[in-house]
């Protein structure tokens, strides 16, 4: 494979939706560097979330290099155009170097027969019993299963494959990293589809660094993983050993790694993730650790003042707008809404109270997971506040980088990348 711009063994996709937070997410990628470990430091945000902030894709690479420059960081760092199709990629083209190809939409339309036989005959070596090192026994193959997932995912990896030459014919090949990410689905991929996932992906000649696939479990916005903790560890130990077939079959970078698009927050599966990466030697890929926009807003609220009044404006904001800001989301949330405290609640809390409530701790007894899901879907209204909000984040900015800095390094890089077992 040629020579391409390769993202390193660990990195952290850290999303800044008002464009503020960049020094104080760097800082904690320098907290893991002075503790001997490089995390990569990649900003990311969605076309969806350039649309509702106002922002531009111009933005994000201007904040990321501007604390870049003033926090004198050496090493890489990438702006990556997050969940973009052929319909929203140009906006990108010129400031990112990273891309996260979302074809999910495309995953299930059925492929052309014709092109799934090719496929099918060109690909002889997934049939049969496969062995995959590190997961105890093989993966085992026959040729009506591969012809089932072919037809399932062909046209998804075929897309995919467009939308990388169209980006590889503005920026040049090689000079961007590429990550296809298929986890917008409802059902988690087996080892043996994601074998055949990459076999097709490979087949399109991307140099694929990261690949997002879709996990059991439910990946809800802000809050912790919501299922079995033990299927997730098998699963994820079984697509490190798929990833290590593909990169010898297929010809990928060797660096391919799993993408986990989190959600931010699930703690309970860190561990799991720490102890499959030690014993694969893998590298990984998290994206929203850390949500920063939700710790903005404990920030603000730990401040008092005009702070805590900003972040009780918010959360009554989305409480009066909860269907409008929850549908996009439907999928990635699980809101009881009766355990959601009123407006006039809220807005008679002490600092203390609601950074109790909103913090994601469970062992304090006043953190509210439906209160935190719903300010997590609630920047809208903070976008709407327009200088208020802004304005807010300038006067309170020691106590909220300090915040968004302390929640990234202690809560997620730390026992991602640094814990001992």
């Amino acid at each position: 494979m040629s020579k391409f711009l390769a993202i390193g063994k660990y990195s952290i996709g850290m999303g800044d939706r008002f464009g503020r937070q960049a020094r104080a997410q760097l800082r904690a990628c320098i907290r893991a560097a002075a503790e001997g470990v490089d995390v990569v430091p990649v900003w990311n945000k969605s076309n969806r979330e350039h649309v509702i902030i106002g922002s531009e894709p111009r933005q994000s690479r201007a904040a990321a290099e501007a604390a870049v420059k003033a926090l004198k960081w050496n090493k890489p760092y990438f702006v990556d155009a997050d969940h973009i199709g052929l319909e929203t990629v140009e906006r990108y083209l010129p400031h990112a170097d990273f891309f996260t190809i979302d074809v999910a939409e495309w995953i299930g339309q059925a492929a052309p027969a014709e092109a799934g036989r090719r496929f099918v005959e060109r690909h002889r070596e997934l049939e049969g019993e496969i062995e995959a090192p590190g997961i105890g026994r093989p993966i085992e193959m026959e040729r009506a299963g591969v012809e089932r997932i072919v037809n399932k995912y062909y046209l998804a990896a075929r897309e995919a494959g467009k939308i990388y030459r169209h980006i590889a014919q503005a920026k040049g090949a090689g000079n961007f990293v590429t990550e296809v990410s298929m986890d917008e689905t409802d059902t988690a991929q087996t080892p043996a589809e994601l074998l055949v996932i990459l076999a097709a992906l490979g087949d399109e000649g991307i140099p694929l660094q990261t690949i997002a696939p879709k996990f059991t479990g439910r990946f809800n916005k802000g809050v912790d993983y919501d299922g079995d903790v033990e299927q997730f560890e098998k699963e994820f130990k079984e697509d490190l050993a798929v990833i290590g077939l593909a990169v010898k079959q297929y010809g990928f970078p060797p660096g391919l790694k799993l993408s986990v698009h989190s959600g931010s927050d699930k703690y309970s599966i860190y561990g799991p993730i720490r102890r499959a990466l030690r014993q694969f030697e893998a590298g990984l890929h998290v994206k929203t650790a850390g949500t920063t926009w939700l710790e903005e807003v404990i920030g603000l609220a730990s401040a008092g003042g005009e702070g805590l009044a900003v972040a009780q404006d918010v959360y009554a904001g989305a409480l009066e707008h909860i269907d409008e800001l929850c549908g996009p989301y439907a999928a990635v949330l699980d809101i009881d809404r009766g355990r959601l405290p009123s407006a006039a609640t809220v807005r008679g809390w002490t600092a203390e109270q609601f950074v109790a409530a909103a913090r994601h701790d469970g062992k304090n007894p006043a953190y509210n997971r439906d209160a935190r899901q719903l300010l997590h879907v609630g920047y809208k209204i903070a976008a709407k506040m327009g200088r208020r909000y802004l304005d807010a984040l300038e006067e309170y900015k020691e106590t909220v980088g300090r915040n968004v800095t302390e929640n990234l390094y202690e809560r997620h890089i730390k026992p991602l990348y640094l814990a001992k077992d």
